[in-house]
């Protein structure tokens, strides 16, 4: 057995370990969650809380919890965790030795050697603290990789053509944008910018002051309570997640205590077109420092082979949308986005300690699928504009929901079809079902209906149609949505097979010396080579001189093998004399 090395993606929110054991990576679990929290806190009798655990008490305790250290990694500026203060080093390593801990009761061994991944921007006096923090959590850190070279390794660890990638990072608090050149299992970074302070934390902060905005109005002032402000950056976090899949989420805590102590129960709505909004300025300056690496690694967008999502902040849907606009493929993000860059670490470790690793993989949906609405299409009013809702290489199973508007007053039935495709008129896609969903609320247009794609493990697809303002709903179930037919293109296509053999039945002697060889002679074979003569002597006057030599000349030669009943030769006469013919005749028309 090779040594252990394991892979660890040390990151300003979430880290993840990995690590590689006969060929496979796994990512390893704590109790069932594969992504610890970058959160180090002390409880109420001075025990070290590392994770969820830690997490949890900061909506009670903030002052006695950390958060994104990794911040700070390279700074002289110390925290304070009780009646102590802390380097970011020290308090990376309680981090990395609870990853550590985790990995060595998966394994059933001590584990004393890593690969940890940074950003690649990350700075000598950055990097040399990630090591340090390493060592002081008792591992050698046997390598730091950039975390993109990590996230190309997790998509391409067998790949041995050369291609040009960009690495679209977004965490929790960390941004950064790397070109890299990828052949033969090695990663060459070409450049990379980015920003250590902006990240899905800064996400949150858009929907807090959403909130508090919220709270002001209705002269609820939280700005002196620590547990009320946490409470409420636990609520935007979730509220954030729940808008990547849904276009709607409540944002409710019971009980905030407000200046005066006195109990308020919070409960509000916001949209993911809001959050979008609320956020776009940052997703702007992502964009543009897409465009500054570009420019620094002299590519064109055109030249780039794929764009990889990494970071768990790439799962807000307005960012694959603005990536697309600019790439002409859709990012990948068949690899969850939180966990490629530990991947990746454990593959660089797997390397190093000998291991062979074969290809990451991952269940995936083929095909994308959606529905249409009254939209505009090339300029002018469509009613059958396209809608993905759950795009193809996306892994399974998945759940995406979008809203859509009824179209006039008072309007109580509204149409659900179901697509399968990529064209953006929706009626040049696959239609693989359809219901009607009635009894809507007699109100003026704009009624929002929430539409649900949820898509299992086994390629089922569950599509369902509800009204938000009330309980009215409809539900459809597609049982092979992933499969190359749909269920009429399977009947048509059996239907044809199975004719096609009636028909050949029908046709068909044996040779009673030949029988025991199985062979089979169609005795309407020599009918089917007079038709074709005969189609082809019909355009011999619509035609070329030049082609009507070639034409005549091919009838003859086909007549030839008939006279003589030569069947190679009159299969391979007929063959080419078809071939002609098609091609004549569309030339003719």
């Amino acid at each position: 057995m090779s040594e252990v090395i394991i892979g660890i993606d040390l990151g300003t929110t979430n880290s993840e370990v990995a690590v590689v054991r006969d060929g496979k990576v796994t990512i390893i679990d704590d109790n069932g969650d594969k992504i610890l929290p970058s959160v180090v806190g002390l409880s109420d009798s001075g025990t070290l809380l590392v994770g969820e655990i830690a997490k949890n008490q900061y909506v009670l305790c903030p002052e006695k919890t950390i958060l994104s250290i990794k911040r700070n990694m390279g700074s002289q500026e110390k925290v304070n965790l009780g009646d102590s203060a802390y380097a970011p080093q020290e308090v990376s390593a309680m981090i990395l030795k609870q990853l550590k801990s985790m990995a060595e009761d998966y394994l059933q061994c001590s584990v004393s050697k890593a690969v940890i991944t940074v950003p690649a921007y990350f700075s000598d006096a950055q990097r040399q603290a990630t090591r340090e923090a390493g060592e002081l959590a008792g591992l050698e850190v046997v390598r730091i990789i950039n975390e993109p070279t990590a996230a190309a390794l997790a998509y391409g660890a067998t790949d041995q053509e050369k291609k040009n990638i960009l690495v679209y990072d977004l965490g929790g608090g960390t941004f950064d944008v790397s070109v890299v050149c990828l052949e033969s299992q090695v990663v060459e970074v070409l450049a990379t910018t980015g920003n250590n302070n902006l990240g899905g934390d800064d996400f949150d902060t858009k929907i807090v002051k959403f909130i508090e905005d919220h709270l002001q109005e209705k002269g609820i002032d939280i700005s002196q309570s620590l547990l009320a402000k946490a409470r409420i950056q636990r609520a935007a976090e979730i509220a954030k997640i729940k808008l990547s899949d849904h276009p709607f989420a409540m944002i409710e805590e019971e009980y905030l205590l407000d200046h005066e102590g006195k109990p308020y129960h919070l409960s509000l709505e916001i949209s993911r077109k809001e959050y979008q909004e609320m956020i776009m300025a940052h997703v702007d300056e992502t964009l543009d420092a897409v465009h500054q690496a570009l420019d620094e690694a002299n590519l064109m967008a055109s030249q780039i082979d794929e764009v990889l999502l990494v970071g768990g902040s790439t799962r807000t849907p307005i960012i694959p949308e603005k990536l697309s606009e600019i790439f002409e493929n859709r990012p990948h993000a068949e690899i969850d986005p939180e966990f490629c860059v530990a991947i990746g670490a454990a593959i660089q470790a797997g390397v190093i300690a000998g291991e062979e690793c074969d290809a990451v993989l991952v269940d995936i949906t083929p095909y994308t699928f959606g529905t249409c609405y009254l939209g505009v299409l090339d300029g002018y009013p469509y009613p059958n504009v396209y809608q993905p809702l759950i795009q193809k290489n996306t892994p399974i199973p998945v759940t995406k929901s979008d809203v859509f508007y009824t179209n006039h007053d008072n309007q109580e039935i509204v149409d659900v079809s179901v697509y399968q495709g990529e064209n953006a008129d929706a009626l040049q896609n696959i239609e693989i079902g359809k219901f009607l969903i009635e009894g809507l609320s007699k109100v003026p247009a704009g009624n929002p209906i929430i539409v649900d794609f949820n898509l299992d493990s086994d390629g089922i697809l569950h599509v369902t149609a509800k009204e938000k303002r009330s309980d009215v709903e409809k539900s459809l179930t597609i049982d092979n949505a992933i499969s190359q037919f749909t269920d009429q293109e399977f009947d048509k296509a059996k239907q044809r097979i199975d004719q096609l053999f009636a028909d050949d039945s029908d046709d068909i002697s044996y040779d009673e010396d030949e029988t025991d060889q199985g062979r089979l002679v169609l005795i309407d074979k020599r009918t089917n080579t007079l038709e074709l003569i005969a189609i082809a002597e019909g355009i011999l006057n619509k035609v070329s001189n030049e082609d009507r030599e070639d034409l005549q000349s091919i009838i003859e030669e086909t007549r030839g093998a008939l006279d003589i009943d030569d069947e190679q030769n009159l299969e391979n006469k007929t063959k080419k004399l078809s071939d002609i013919v098609s091609y004549l005749e569309v030339s003719a028309a």
